[in-house]
């Protein structure tokens, strides 16, 4: 008798996960959630064997099931994986390419298991370096589901009704040119950047200066694919340092040559723009949970003389260092960013001419493979069509193509496929959203 077990009907999977797992945890399309069973590239198939286009796993950044990281993980599995307390060559080796990859002086790394875990680490790292508690964060973030990484996550705590803000939390309104306190409708890029720099600035002022940390996603994601205005870090990290605070960049959904042009997303504000702390996390396995935290020496200094024993059991374990390497060779041997920064403006060359054709476009805008479009009722109130951004999910899935929406309006259209995502992925794309919008 076969040892093999018989895979579960559709209706047996969704009966066990509602029994089992707790109905705080959502499934993508919940009317009539997908079942995948594999997935290649930028693919994934569902149990009857059709084929979607994902566009929006950035978790597998290089590609689902990418054969040099599936090989890279199972060959280190078949020989060691154990606690990062002991000494190993994956990990000193994993740890030199990865800081080989960002400015001085960030050299030291801390290895944990998830995005969550990375921000929670770098709070702690701030205020034992500053020696204060305050933290500025930005409207709509989110940066973890952790306890004290809640607490600067707008983004989640704005839809409980029994959330209290912690004194030490201090919310700077997001940086939306579009949808924000302050618009390109009436102010260039670089007034924005100084706008709402001062914002942040205000804040600083109104607690004396005891700030111990500003922390933002490099391009905000949940809160609706959310461009940083030219100038904006620049002039952020000047008020933060010259007050005695550190600056902290969440790469977690953009790291890692997403944006085409650079390997972190901070670097788009300038070459010599360079945060204290970045934290790290999705893309970095590939799908395996790995995440970390780049800082500088003088910084992890400063949590040693508190923090002598720290350490993460799963962190930088041989096989998530071999995978995380993986992952590096990959982008580079494939040339992924590049390839990120063609596709993403092909794409954004194709969307376009939609904007003319359809009223419902209020915006669209992004970096390499990471865009927005963002729909409205009105282009003058910017009132939001989440309920046609919803229909429009519903249909694109119907169509094959999986999508999601975020923005504190769930009404934007967000684009962060695996990698590989190509030109013809990007014309399927575009022509499918433009019959859809057509047909409404």
């Amino acid at each position: 008798m076969s040892s093999q077990k018989k895979p579960l009907t559709y209706d047996e999977t969704l009966r066990l996960r509602r029994l089992h797992i707790g109905a705080s945890c959502p499934l993508f399309f919940s009317q009539q959630p997908l079942k995948i069973v594999r997935a290649r590239g930028q693919y994934m198939y569902d149990e009857q064997d059709n084929r979607y286009l994902d566009c929006i796993n950035n978790v597998a950044h290089v590609g689902h099931c990418h054969p040099q990281v599936v090989a890279a993980e199972t060959a280190q599995a078949a020989v060691l994986n154990t606690n990062s307390r002991f000494l190993n060559d994956n990990l000193v080796l994993y740890a030199e390419k990865l800081t080989s990859l960002f400015p001085e002086p960030l050299s030291v790394c801390f290895f944990v298991n998830s995005g969550s875990e990375a921000n929670d680490l770098a709070l702690q790292l701030a205020k034992c370096h500053t020696k204060r508690d305050n933290v500025i964060t930005v409207d709509h973030a989110y940066h973890g589901h952790l306890s004290d990484v809640l607490a600067i996550s707008p983004y989640k705590y704005n839809k409980r009704s029994d959330y209290k803000l912690p004194s030490w939390v201090h919310v700077a309104p997001s940086p939306d040119s579009y949808r924000g306190k302050y618009t390109s409708e009436t102010y260039s890029d670089e007034d924005l950047g100084r706008l709402y720099s001062d914002e942040v600035n205000k804040l600083i002022e109104k607690m004396d200066g005891k700030v111990a940390a500003y922390i933002v996603e490099s391009l905000q994601s949940c809160a609706g694919q959310v461009m940083l205005p030219t100038g904006y870090l620049r002039q952020v990290y000047k008020y933060v340092r010259d007050a005695g605070g550190v600056c902290i960049a969440d790469e977690v959904q953009v790291g890692f040559g997403r944006v085409g042009t650079h390997w972190w997303a901070f670097q788009m504000q300038g070459d010599d723009i360079v945060p204290d702390i970045v934290t790290l996390g999705k893309p970095m396995g590939n799908g395996h949970p790995t995440s970390a935290v780049v800082t500088t020496p003088e910084i992890a200094a400063s949590f040693y003389a508190v923090q002598e024993d720290w350490f993460s059991t799963f962190g930088g374990n041989p096989v998530s260092s071999a995978i995380g390497s993986a992952v590096i060779d990959v982008i580079e041997s494939e040339n992924l960013i590049e390839h990120a920064r063609k596709v993403g403006l092909y794409l954004l060359e194709l969307l376009e001419p939609l904007r003319s054709k359809h009223k419902l476009i209020g915006d669209i805008r992004g970096y390499g493979l990471f865009v927005g479009i963002e729909l409205v009722t009105d282009r003058t109130t910017k009132d939001p069509a989440t309920e046609q951004a919803k229909y429009v999910l519903a249909q694109m899935k119907s169509k094959f193509i999986i999508l999601s929406r975020d923005g504190p309006h769930e009404n934007v259209l967000k684009l962060k496929p695996p990698m590989p995502f190509s030109n013809e992925d990007a014309e399927y794309f575009v022509k499918t959203l433009d019959d859809i919008l057509t047909q409404m």
